[in-house]
């Protein structure tokens, strides 16, 4: 792992983690058997040392995971160009894991709705009985991702 270069402006694990679980979509990047490199982006949710990410159940994105399970996944929160300073305040948060597609059909049900749970509107009376309908209808077609945060790095410029 590469040390940050900009020590002052890298955020602690807890204020890392708080950004990740604010940021509305990631991008996650990968690898495929040509060696060439694909980002994509995802919503997701985290859930303990786990993020959650859903998609397609098959192309591009499934066949570099098939190929290779290391992943690095990024988050961006405020990003405001400052440009009389010829700089940028933001924040944003690395993650390096490793992806497992699950395969298990109620596992994959739990875990969409998750993710479900954290788009849908809050208080909304059925919100997640009207996403299971979706998952029922849709979850046999849809890829269900975890990536095991091996790594997190935070940084912010904030001033």
């Amino acid at each position: 792992m590469y040390p940050t270069r900009r020590q002052d402006r890298l955020l602690t694990n807890d204020a890392a983690l708080t950004l990740l679980d604010a940021a509305e979509y990631g991008v996650l990047s990968i690898t495929g058997a040509d060696a060439s490199p694909y980002g994509v982006p995802l919503n997701y949710v985290r859930d303990g040392e786990t993020l959650i990410l859903h998609g397609a159940g098959a192309g591009r994105k499934i066949d570099c995971l098939r190929h290779d399970d290391r992943v690095s996944f990024c988050v961006v929160g405020r990003s405001e160009p400052l440009r009389e300073k010829f700089t940028t305040r933001y924040e944003s948060v690395i993650v390096s894991g490793r992806a497992e597609l699950v395969e298990d059909a109620d596992r994959k049900v739990a875990l969409l709705l998750k993710l479900c749970d954290r788009f849908a509107p809050d208080g909304k009376p059925g919100h997640l009985a009207a996403a299971q309908t979706m998952i029922e209808k849709y979850g046999k077609g849809t890829a269900l991702i975890l990536v095991r945060i091996e790594t997190i790095t935070g940084k912010a410029n904030r001033g």
